[in-house]
């Protein structure tokens, strides 16, 4: 028996591991797709369809449209949406999310021409879904839409408050609350018992043993209250459908007025339907490994289940996280769990309609306030307090509540993108005088542009007259307007016995202001700038911005201009001796850059350089005094060598052919290395496991030879015994730009964790002989 996987079916009992009968059976294979609908689709249908029910008939009377509406919804939206959408374990039906838009429109335009927008919105998503553009939906400040849920949550809340009460509900959040003192004071006792029944069911159902909870609660919830109010005989009202879902099945009714109200209304359903469906997939697709969400697709099948639904007399139908997520916890495994929920749903609408009449109206009412408050998540209000978005919240939730969904959203969206653009536009500007100098620095950190030329002005005018400032620019973007004001400005305070100097750190440089429209230039460039290497054509100029043709000239001022300022703190704290961390003794290959590839900064790295990172044990004084004065006077932590791929002096010694006689003698010391890896070394082989070529074995064995020579030298010895000294050894990959430990006997990957990191610190040279 394989083991069961949360993707594919799992084995049948009796059957081989690929789901086939075994042979000689006799009997006829059932297919693997077929065992595991039976076997995990099928109860998992059950299960949505049981939580799909009650939520279809509660949202369909808290919407103020008929109760066969939410349940052809639910049919539709799970057959067709189900069959046809790109979520594969997406569930779609009525949702609280479009309630109260729905009940604007009932009242506004009649339910028969709602039915016509619900259509309409219908053909607009498959628009979506062809065109599309359906990830662009996708593009909505998550926290408008939290706010929109909670303020739909709350709207929701307000209306069946009244309901439970044994009262009717009002058109809108402010009337709801002003007469909610007469609802308590005039309150039905029995329905109010009935609804706080519901909600108690609800709130402490996930407390109950796990056997118990196999039942939906918010079913189980539902059918206590209703066998409650039948068994005492409960005056209360109860739901009403009149005839069989089929007479409910009505052509919608176009509008004969107010053409821009529906385009608008159509508008709304089809855009927040969208939002709902596609937040849903996204959410469903972290919580499965199986296939990923296609989100045009999610369209389609959202589109031509709507446009079927408003046909037949249907709410709109949307993915609804509920119902999806119960789908997926229930162990679903394909799209035939939502189709076959629909069918259920239809076969009970049908032949036991005569059950749905029994329900208390209170007890529906209690259900959906348990669901109303479940939309305002605390962990929503948690998260816009820590990104500083609570605004946007608050506004977003209380015009929802007060207005309507689709002004609460459009105002909500406009703030966001208010306060995106003030933060996006945001400039940091200080002036300063630097410690112990007659120096003042000024810091332009951000984008500078024509808005922040009050702060400027401010700023500049700090500046006392006649004396040297360092204007440090920060900027990923500059228009001309700052420019002109920076440049104004250094001009007037140079005139006046100052000096001004320039240093630009950020990607956005003042030297392309004038040549061109301004763009935000993007921090890798200002990155590539730092790293990069001379691009030197053949003509010998640089990329540099000076004059001069001389690239290593040009380079210094590039350094002057840009970055020299900030060395000048490090550099200014050693400049009365050096405290390195590690003697680092690598190859003269102009392509290692030792403080690159090892992230550290100046007096981090005692750098010694030969050809083929080479330690001679005999005969050569300059390895010798390098390390014996790193190891006994500086005292360093750690000792490494690090060689690389493509290295000359390696593939001279793999080649055998003459380098020069000076080459030639140097490379005599790295004979030691050639013979052991001829030998078949254990790096040499694990290096070759790798995929390294013949050059790269040997440089890799190289290294592995040079930290024996290392381990055996006196200083290095006494200094790993008294104080913990390590030898490690590293690999550059200069093609990949990696960089590889290398063991005395192995090779691995250096990973970003602290503990591979630190293993170079860890081990003491003697725990590799």
């Amino acid at each position: 028996m394989g083991t069961q996987s949360t993707n594919s079916p799992e084995s049948v009992t009796g059957s081989g591991p690929d789901g086939r009968e075994p042979a000689g059976s006799g009997r006829k294979p059932t297919p693997t797709w077929l065992t595991s609908i039976l076997r995990h689709d099928v109860p998992a249908s059950i299960v949505v369809f049981l939580v799909a029910l009650p939520l279809s008939i509660g949202i369909a009377i808290a919407s103020g449209a008929p109760v066969a509406a939410g349940l052809i919804a639910a049919v539709i939206g799970g057959v067709v949406a189900g069959a046809l959408g790109g979520s594969v374990l997406q569930v779609s039906g009525p949702a609280a999310g479009l309630t109260v838009i729905v009940a604007e429109s009932i009242s506004q335009f009649g339910w028969r021409v709602t039915c016509f927008i619900v259509a309409a919105a219908g053909v607009l998503q498959i628009l979506f879904g062809l065109s599309r553009v359906a990830r662009a939906a996708l593009a909505v400040a998550p926290v408008v839409v939290h706010a929109m849920l909670a303020g739909i949550g709350i709207t929701i809340a307000l209306q069946q408050l009244h309901v439970l009460l044994g009262g009717e509900s009002n058109s809108t959040a402010w009337t709801n609350i002003t007469d909610l003192p007469a609802q308590l004071a005039g309150l039905h006792g029995p329905a109010v018992f009935l609804g706080v029944v519901v909600i108690a069911i609800m709130l402490g159902w996930k407390y109950l043993p796990a056997r118990v909870r196999v039942v939906p609660g918010a079913l189980a919830a539902i059918v206590v209250a209703t066998v409650l109010s039948l068994l005492f005989s409960l005056d209360v009202k109860r739901v009403t459908i009149d005839g069989s879902l089929f007479d409910a099945i009505g052509l919608p009714e176009l509008p004969r007025s107010d053409w821009a109200g529906v385009v608008v209304m159509v508008l709304t359903f089809a855009l927040i339907a969208s939002v709902e469906s596609l937040l849903s997939a996204v959410a469903i697709d972290k919580m499965h490994t199986g296939p990923r969400a296609d989100f045009d697709r999610e369209m389609l099948g959202q589109g031509s289940a709507n446009v079927l639904s408003g046909l037949l007399g249907g709410l709109p139908v949307t993915g609804v996280i509920v119902r999806s997520s119960t789908n997926v916890a229930a162990g679903a495994r394909s799209r035939a769990s939502a189709v076959l929920h629909g069918v259920w749903l239809l076969i009970f609408s049908v032949a036991l309609a005569s059950l749905v009449e029994q329900i208390p109206l209170a007890a529906l009412a209690g259900l959906l306030i348990v669901i109303g408050v479940q939309l305002v998540k605390l962990a929503h209000i948690r998260l816009a307090h820590r990104t500083g978005d609570l605004l946007v919240y608050a506004v977003t939730l209380a015009a929802v509540v007060f207005l309507n969904l689709l002004e609460g959203v459009l105002i909500g969206l406009a703030l966001a993108f208010a306060l995106l653009l003030w933060r996006v536009v945001r400039v940091t500007i200080t002036a300063e005088p630097l410690g112990g100098t007659d120096r003042w620095l000024i810091q332009v950190d951000g984008s500078c542009t024509f808005l922040s030329l009050p702060k400027l002005s401010s700023t500049f005018a700090k500046v006392p007259q006649g004396i040297p400032v360092t204007v440090e620019m920060t900027v990923d973007f500059l228009d001309h307007a700052a420019y002109d004001a920076i440049t104004d400005w250094a001009r007037q305070h140079e005139s006046n016995g100052g000096t001004v100097d320039f240093v630009e750190i950020g990607a956005a440089r003042m030297a392309n202001v004038e040549a061109a429209p301004p763009s935000r230039s993007m921090s890798r460039v200002a990155l590539d700038g730092v790293l990069g290497p001379w691009q030197v054509d053949r003509n010998g100029s640089s990329n540099g911005s000076g004059d001069n043709g001389d690239p290593l000239v040009s380079g210094i001022a590039a350094y002057h201009r840009s970055h020299a300022h900030l060395m000048r703190p490090h550099l200014d704290e050693l400049r009365d001796g050096q405290d390195p961390d590690s003697f680092f003794l690598t190859c003269s290959d102009s392509r290692i850059v030792p403080n690159v590839i090892t992230n550290s900064g100046p007096g981090d790295l005692f750098t010694v350089r030969n050809v083929g990172n080479l330690v001679p044990e005999h005969g050569d004084a300059s390895v010798e005094a390098a390390l014996v004065f790193a190891v006994e006077k500086l005292n360093v932590r750690s000792v490494v060598v690090c060689g690389h791929s493509s290295c000359g002096a390696m593939g001279a010694l793999h080649s055998g052919e003459p380098a020069g006689p000076g080459i030639d003698r140097w490379l005599e010391y790295g004979r030691p290395s050639l013979e052991r890896y001829r030998a078949g070394h254990a790096v040499g082989r694990a290096a070759e496991a790798a995929g390294f070529g013949p050059v790269e074995q040997l440089s890799m064995v190289n290294i592995a030879v040079q930290l024996e020579n290392l381990q055996r030298h006196p200083s290095v010895r006494r200094a790993a015994d008294e104080r913990g000294l390590t030898v490690s050894g590293l690999f550059f990959d200069i093609a990949s730009a990696r960089v590889i430990e290398v063991r005395l006997d192995d090779i691995a990957p250096i990973e970003d964790n602290d503990e591979l990191l630190a293993q170079l610190h860890r081990e003491p040279a003697q725990s590799a002989r």
